[in-house]
C-alpha cells in the first residue's frame, strides 16, 4: 500500500526520484501515465495487469469507455528506475501535468499519484468539503 506525501523536483534530463519509501512495493519496470484530475498516475505491474483486465471488458460499443480506454492507454509508459531511483518521464505526460520543477508525489492505495506543486496546492486550496463527500461514501456503503 501507497501512503504520505514527498516533494521534490525533476531535473533537467526529465527524471523525477522516487520516494525511497515506494520504490520497493512499485518495482521496476512500472507504468506511468496520464491520471485524473491533472496529475499522474504510477502503478506496480500487477496492480496495471489488474487494471488493464477491467479496462479490457468495458463496452467497445460505448462511446465514453473507448474514450476513457483511449485517454488511459495513449499515455501509458513502462518505466525503469535508475541505480538513483529515478525515472525518466515523457515530455507529453510532463506537459500533460504541467510538470516543469517541483513535484509532489502522493501514496494513493494501490498507485502513486505524481503532481505538479502548483496543481497540487490548488488541488488542496479547492475548498472541498470532506464531511459532505464522506457522507456520500457512506452511501455506497464505504
Amino acid at each position: 500500500m501507497f501512503i504520505g506525501e514527498y516533494k521534490h523536483s525533476i531535473d533537467n534530463k526529465n527524471r523525477i526520484i522516487i520516494p525511497s519509501k515506494f520504490r520497493e512495493e512499485l518495482g521496476s519496470p512500472f507504468v506511468l501515465t496520464k491520471g485524473l484530475d491533472g496529475c499522474l498516475y504510477a502503478y506496480p505491474m500487477g496492480e496495471w495487469e489488474i487494471l488493464e483486465k477491467k479496462l479490457r471488458t468495458l463496452p467497445l460499443t460505448n462511446k465514453n469507455a473507448r474514450a476513457f480506454v483511449r485517454f488511459f492507454f495513449s499515455g501509458a509508459n513502462e518505466v525503469v528506475l535508475d541505480k538513483q531511483g529515478r525515472a525518466l518521464v515523457s515530455q507529453n505526460l510532463l506537459e500533460y501535468a504541467s510538470i516543469d520543477r517541483e513535484i509532489v508525489s502522493i501514496g494513493v492505495s494501490n498507485r502513486i499519484e505524481i503532481w505538479s506543486k502548483k496543481n497540487w496546492d490548488e488541488y488542496n486550496n479547492s475548498n472541498i468539503d470532506y464531511t459532505e463527500i464522506a457522507e456520500k461514501m457512506s452511501e455506497l456503503g464505504i
